[in-house]
């Protein structure tokens, strides 16, 4: 039996029609956010990551249900190709985006982090980026990449 989702994704209300164990993933895919990957379907990978009311959170181990009244931010919803966030330019700059399969989660990872503090140890950033898997650059360049970002974001870059 369907039911209705009321949710707010990059910033536009939604009403998705929902069954009670759809998985928050493929309903946010079903609609058309394909930057939400599936990887692992246990949690592990980090390339369903989505920040969910302020948090970071894998969406291939939540109902859909769970987001009810909930504010979803998607890789979709924090920069364009021509207006990048300056977290997906420093991925660029520092050139950490070999397949791009990690690369959305990893981003949103590190925004939810800068977004709480916006001056990172490297520790915290390390922290952060912890359970998002990248199988082609490792994490030194990514951990570089969310340090410029910060120093952008602070105005100091």
């Amino acid at each position: 039996m369907s039911q209705i989702l009321h949710v707010t994704i990059n910033g536009e209300q939604k009403e998705i029609s929902i069954e009670p164990d759809e998985l928050l993933l493929d309903v946010l895919r079903r609609v058309g956010y394909k930057g939400v990957k599936r990887g692992c379907k246990e949690g592990a990978c980090g390339t369903c990551t989505i920040i969910l009311n302020g948090y970071a959170v894998k969406s291939c181990i939540m109902l859909a249900a769970q987001a009810e009244n909930g504010e979803i931010t998607t890789i979709e919803g924090i920069g364009t190709r021509d207006n990048p966030h300056p977290i997906q330019q420093a991925f660029v700059d520092e050139g950490v985006v070999q397949c791009g399969f990690c690369i959305p989660g990893m981003i949103l990872s590190a925004k939810n982090l800068l977004d709480k503090n916006p001056n990172p140890t490297e520790e915290e950033i390390s922290f952060a980026l912890d359970g998002n898997l990248c199988r082609c650059t490792g994490y030194s360049g990514q951990i570089k990449a969310v340090k410029a970002a910060a120093e952008a974001i602070r105005g100091e870059k």
